[in-house]
């Protein structure tokens, strides 16, 4: 488990790191365009926050657990998630389409994390929505032949495993404090607003997961493969069974 200085000089090397070569032209097809356009939009929208309200949630939780180091890897964070949300936007100006400035998946989103104050709420959050970004990029990337599109999410996917480490582990730390009780109803809500956020996700975005070659029972089961590997690892004994969890789908 990383500290948060070992966090911030991550983010700071990684930071130095080039994986795109902007020189390449665009060739993406009609088609794909066709099938991408909306997701992307929406999606590019999402990963340009300023965060303002995340960090304010961090700074209350640095402050509770004397981690003032904290604050600062969150805004390296976000930082980092605004380079993707800026990579995008770029690729946008290249093929000629507009950056929107409203979504309805994006507009919900706002609205719950604007009155959230918790780091816990938060941090399940993010947790969530990054691992549904981890298969959303993955099938943009599978969905088109463009090289330069393909080295955006290539680049975006690589950060993202990183950033799913740094919430879980930081998740896993307000986790432990909880009273036993607490954590079996908390493990249970973790549960349902993951599956809730997938279904979603799946809702709004089902057609570039088709064309990135995933059906919806292909999309869920990766989702709650996700679940068990982060959030999902946490469950209390209480509620743990007892043979070794093997998932399987029901669809």
């Amino acid at each position: 488990m990383k500290t948060s200085k070992q966090w911030i000089d991550y983010f700071k090397e990684n930071s130095q790191r080039n994986r795109i070569d902007w020189n390449l032209q665009p060739t993406i097809t009609a088609e794909e365009i066709k099938t991408v356009l909306k997701s992307l939009q929406a999606w590019q929208l999402g990963e340009t926050s300023d965060g303002h309200n995340l960090i304010n949630a961090s700074r209350l939780y640095a402050a509770k657990v004397d981690d003032a180091l904290y604050v600062e890897a969150v805004k390296l964070f976000i930082k980092e998630e605004q380079k993707h949300g800026n990579n995008l936007g770029r690729y946008l100006d290249l093929i000629g389409e507009k950056r929107i400035k409203k979504d309805w998946g994006d507009s919900l989103f706002r609205k719950v994390r604007y009155f959230n104050t918790s780091m816990e709420a938060w941090t399940l959050a993010v947790i969530t929505v990054e691992s549904a970004a981890q298969v959303f990029y993955q099938s943009l990337k599978n969905a088109t032949d463009c090289t330069l599109l393909k080295q955006i999410c290539t680049d975006i996917l690589i950060d993202e495993a990183p950033h799913i480490v740094f919430q879980q582990e930081r998740f896993a730390m307000i986790f432990e404090l909880k009273t036993s009780f607490n954590k079996v109803i908390s493990w249970h809500f973790y549960k349902y607003f993951f599956i809730a956020t997938t279904l979603v996700v799946w809702v709004a975005h089902r057609r570039l997961f088709k064309a990135g070659n995933n059906n919806f029972r292909q999309y869920y089961k990766k989702m709650m493969m996700k679940f068990y590997k982060t959030i999902g690892s946490l469950k209390p004994e209480i509620v743990k069974p007892k043979h070794q969890y093997n998932y399987k789908t029901s669809f």
